[in-house]
Order: C-alpha cells, then sequence, then structure tokens
C-alpha cells in the first residue's frame, strides 16, 4: 500500500525558511508526479507546487512562485518543498499528494490518488 508521509514543519518568523519533507513507502518514487497543497484555517484546500515524473518539469501557485522550490530525491524516495521568505499568510497545513505517471491538470487535488497526514507551518510576526 501506498504512503504518504510529511516532515519538517514547525513556528518560523517572517522572512524564515523551512524545508518539509514526503517520505514514500509502498512503491518507488520515479513512477509518481508529486504535488503539495495547503489548507489554511477557515479556507479551501489549496495548490502550491508540483514537479512531473517524465522530466521533473515543475509548476508553482503564483502567490509562492519565487520564493518555494520543489524538488524529488528519487534514490531516497523522498519529495521536499523549500519554503523561503515565509509570510504569515503561508501558514496552513501542508499536505503532500502523488499519483502514477503525470496528471493532465497538475493543480486539481482530483489529479491525485495518493495524500499524507500534513505537516503544520506557523509564520508570526
Amino acid at each position: 500500500q501506498v504512503r504518504l508521509i510529511e516532515s519538517g514543519g514547525g513556528l518560523v518568523q517572517t522572512g524564515g525558511s523551512l524545508r518539509l519533507s514526503c517520505a514514500v513507502s509502498g512503491s518507488t518514487l520515479s513512477g509518481f508526479a508529486m504535488a503539495w497543497f495547503r489548507q489554511a484555517a477557515g479556507k479551501e484546500r489549496e495548490f502550491v507546487a508540483s514537479i512531473t515524473r517524465r522530466r521533473t518539469t515543475t509548476y508553482y501557485a503564483e502567490s509562492v512562485k519565487g520564493r518555494f522550490t520543489i524538488s524529488r530525491d528519487n534514490n531516497k524516495n523522498t519529495g521536499y518543498l523549500q519554503l523561503n521568505s515565509l509570510k504569515p499568510e503561508d501558514t496552513a497545513v501542508y499536505y503532500c499528494a502523488a499519483t502514477y505517471g503525470d496528471p493532465l491538470i497538475y493543480d486539481s487535488r482530483n489529479s491525485y490518488d495518493y495524500w499524507g497526514q500534513g505537516t503544520q507551518v506557523t509564520v508570526s510576526s
């Protein structure tokens, strides 16, 4: 059974950085496209970033472009999201997601079959 486990969330001040990890078990990461979503209190879950399987092409939401970086290490079966220049509005639970192959619609929740439990990111001041 495919499982995704996020880690690396925590408390950080405005302008700080965090690195989130998503460990994949039950299958090799090389067979999957990966994405990150986030959900703030009282808001809908929104797309953050994705990376394809074939060419590791990356996509970003406009709100995080230039500040966040998505990457993957197939040898470690782990995906990453580097969060820089954090703002209070980045506060949310961050979820990693994956699906076999590459989805046609990269920023839709419905495109991904496997989800982690989420990790909390809180940005103060």
